[in-house]
């Protein structure tokens, strides 16, 4: 997730960057994919079935928009604190306020949502150890790795990204191998549905639900908005987009295609990835094992990812006023971390642990759902920002509302589903919680201003 630097958010930056479209393509990628696609995925399969491929590519769109009024705001005016500053421009202190905090809240939740996956996934090897004892792991683990500063962080995050795609590959390949012919196993499988009903398996209500897990699966996208400021060429920030989310959809539809065509619905769980399933009745023994050794590399990633975001994040915001002083404090023995900042974001990831050990049950599909709808919340922020920033022709002001709809669609699908429904009511809390301290500090902001 995000890697913004302990600097002004509202700042221009004046220097060029050396990052070539095609590098933050990649990065893009990279940052992106996570447990919410090599896991939660399986939710959306059970919701809606083999249409959760159009849940995808719909997913791609809105982010597409999102990413692109993104990257224009970005080459017209630069700016370090990218979406906040923007939604400051637009709206007022307030909005940058709103949407500093519902970044950083978001990330805190995501970081939950990647610590209990983990959890979950490596609960395959070791079925007896509870859910808080591998989060507890992972998030020491995580907190080193932050604790390495930034060059130590991005030499690990390049070595997992690779890793990651690699592991996506490895399964497109196998499973095509099978579809072929060429690696045998007496399976039964569903093949291409062959009715409306088989498509959308749960009706218009489950593929309606579906969505969130799909738009999900794309979070991160922001981050890279944060990244177009390091570009060579400012104005190449859409194209490296286009790139970044050809590759992706293209990755995600057409695994996700492979898989759905390769097992019956009612064989997927929400303990397993989707990709370890369609491949669980060949003669692979290797496969389940090394694949879900990669997907835990990849939530590891995402979540550090997160981890590293919030820490830095939360120290913008503290420069700007947004956020207590103290989490602005740097300790040069730390590489000059904001130790105060790590702290609270490892207060996160121990709410976590707690909840794990508290909630086992449904807590990965509760946190992914509120993670994900707060997500959107900013990804709306970036649109309605953008609208008001951006000299927009009518097309462009078209493609922006498609994306609010299309937003605004799958936040309101998870109403549509009563095991996901809490997320929603936990994102909405959280949003009035936000709104509520946005309208005090404004009163804060007016007598510091007479």
């Amino acid at each position: 997730m995000s890697k913004t630097s302990c600097s002004s958010s509202t700042g221009q930056d004046s220097k060029s960057g050396d990052l070539k479209w095609w590098q933050l393509s990649l990065m893009g990628v990279g940052c992106t994919i996570g447990t919410g696609y090599f896991l939660g995925s399986s939710i959306g399969i059970m919701m809606t079935g083999p249409s959760i491929v159009i849940s995808f590519i719909l997913a791609a769109i809105g982010t597409y928009i999102v990413f692109n009024v993104l990257a224009q705001m970005t080459a017209e005016d630069p700016q370090k604190g990218s979406f906040c500053a923007y939604a400051k421009k637009a709206f007022g202190r307030w909005a940058g306020f709103s949407c500093g905090w519902n970044y950083w809240i978001s990330n805190i939740l995501v970081m939950g949502s990647q610590l209990t996956a983990l959890s979950i996934l490596s609960r395959f090897w070791f079925h007896s150890v509870p859910l808080w004892v591998f989060a507890a792991g992972y998030a020491i683990l995580a907190i080193a790795v932050v604790l390495t500063g930034t060059k130590g962080f991005d030499k690990v995050e390049d070595i997992l990204a690779i890793v990651k795609v690699a592991a996506i590959l490895m399964f497109i390949v196998i499973a095509a191998a099978t579809m072929i012919g060429w690696i045998d196993g007496d399976v039964k499988k569903p093949g291409l549905p062959d009715s409306t009903q088989v498509f959308f398996h749960d009706g218009f209500r489950g593929f309606w639900s579906s969505l969130i897990y799909a738009f999900y699966a794309f979070g991160g996208i922001e981050v890279i908005g944060l990244m177009a400021m390091q570009l060579k060429k400012k104005e190449d920030g859409p194209k490296a987009g286009k790139a970044m989310m050809f590759l992706l959809t293209s990755i995600y539809v057409f695994s996700m295609g492979l898989a759905v065509t390769m097992v019956f619905q009612h064989a997927f769980d929400d303990k397993e990835s989707p990709f370890v399933t369609a491949l669980s009745d060949y003669h692979l023994p290797f496969f389940p094992h090394v694949f879900n050794g990669a997907i835990i590399i990849a939530g590891f990633s995402t979540m550090t990812a997160s981890l590293f975001g919030v820490t830095n994040l939360l120290c913008t915001m503290s420069e700007d006023g947004d956020a207590p002083s103290l989490f602005s404090k740097k300790v040069k023995k730390l590489k000059d971390l904001p130790l105060a900042s790590l702290g609270i974001g490892a207060a996160g990831l121990l709410a976590s642990i707690i909840t794990a050990l508290l909630l086992p049950g449904k807590i990965y599909e509760y946190i992914t759902t509120a993670a994900g709808i707060l997500l959107l919340y900013n990804w709306l922020f970036i649109i309605f920002s953008s609208l008001k920033v951006l000299k927009q022709k009518f097309w462009g002001k078209m493609f922006s509302f498609l994306g609010i709809v299309l937003l605004l669609a799958s936040i309101s699908g998870t109403l549509a589903e009563k095991t996901i429904r809490p997320g929603f009511y936990v994102s909405l809390l959280l949003a009035v919680v936000i709104g509520i301290a946005a309208l005090f500090m404004r009163k804060v902001w007016k007598k510091a201003e007479t």
